[in-house]
């Protein structure tokens, strides 16, 4: 059987079928062959998805981590670059053709958090794609048109892909909750990762002094490579010491955690007085400890960050549009995407891993 709304005039032919990577059971993904979508209701649009994102949550969901409201098989991913090839009545502002990226959680749109502009902190998300409801490694899907983000001219969509978790991610920690400021002093961990790879990026884009930790030499000499000046093997050495004598016992400005238990103590003795430790992560646990003492007398300020809202996916965009781009370790395919998840796993990475349809 083939489709009657695929056509050459809608940017995507008429097809039978459309593959998709999908999760059957724990660490069990396939790629599979399914119907395409419908024709995109009101308000929505069709998407033909060019790249997806992999992170470390991916790798959660892989696992079948956290997620008890998801029924398999789910199609996966929640990071993704696209094309819209048709769009449904009564939608203006997009037209086919038109490179976008969406946002993966199927926010409400109404409550207060969403009227200003903090999707992530929507009170009713009915999913998140990729985790909860099908998420966008698959060649066509439909989206709701308000939570389109444009891509900007001359940004290619493998960078695209990037923005709505880690780029967006990082602009959401570093400015929405940080407060970073050009010139000062930041300590980001794991370096080597996607979002601390872009981290690095966009502080010395700022003109902050920028010390990293990584798991390994080569890791170190590429984080060099995009501007820290400062690199500490935290195998090899208790990175908050190194920290400290780098700056001469003050501490710096700005922690950027995001691993966890392994990290935590490290990670706030490393701040300066009235200094900021914001975290989106536990890979290495989820339960430290805090000396509450310490917490007001030197006067920490800790923000949990999660996500990021549509402005910051924009944001993130425009940054990279202005040539602070995400550092790309691997493009990947859907033959060849648990490559990908297997050397993250393993945290064989440096930078982002992308997949392309």
């Amino acid at each position: 059987m083939r489709f009657p709304w695929g056509s050459p005039a809608s940017g995507f032919p008429a097809m039978a079928l459309m593959r998709a990577l999908q999760l059957f059971a724990e660490r069990d993904v396939r790629l599979v062959e399914l119907p395409p979508p419908l024709p995109p209701p009101a308000g929505e649009v069709q998407l033909r998805i060019r790249h997806v994102g992999l992170n470390h949550i991916d790798v959660w969901g892989w696992r079948g981590m956290a997620f008890a409201r998801r029924k398999m098989p789910l199609t996966i991913t929640t990071e993704a670059s696209a094309e819209v090839v048709a769009v449904g009545p009564d939608v203006t502002g997009y037209a086919v053709g038109q490179h976008v990226v969406p946002f993966g959680a199927i926010t409400c749109g109404s409550c207060r958090a969403c009227r200003d502009g903090r999707d992530n902190l929507c009170v009713a998300v009915s999913g998140i794609r990729g985790f909860h409801i099908d998420g966008f490694a698959q060649e066509l899907t439909n989206h709701p048109a308000r939570l389109l983000i444009p891509v900007p001219d001359g940004l290619a969509l493998r960078d695209a892909a990037c923005a709505p978790v880690a780029y967006g991610t990082v602009e959401h920690m570093l400015f929405d909750n940080a407060k970073l400021e050009p010139g000062e002093s930041i300590l980001v961990h794991a370096g080597g990762s996607g979002i601390g790879s872009i981290a690095i990026r966009v502080a010395k884009s700022l003109g902050c002094m920028v010390i990293t930790t990584v798991g390994n030499d080569d890791k170190a000499e590429k984080a060099r490579a995009l501007g820290a000046d400062h690199v500490i093997n935290y195998r090899t050495d208790r990175f908050e010491g190194v920290v400290r004598r780098i700056t001469g016992k003050k501490g710096v400005d700005v922690v950027f955690e995001h691993v966890g238990a392994d990290t935590w103590s490290g990670s706030l003795l490393s701040l300066s007085r009235g200094g900021r430790l914001v975290t989106c992560g536990a890979t290495s646990g989820a339960s430290g400890t805090i000396n509450l003492m310490q917490l007001f007398q030197q006067q920490y300020r800790i923000f949990g960050s999660f996500g990021a809202s549509r402005r910051n996916i924009a944001a993130a965009m425009a940054r990279m549009a202005a040539g602070v781009l995400p550092v790309i370790d691997t493009e990947y395919t859907l033959e060849t995407f648990r490559d990908g998840l297997a050397r993250m796993e393993a945290r064989d990475v440096f930078g982002k891993m992308i997949v392309r349809l």
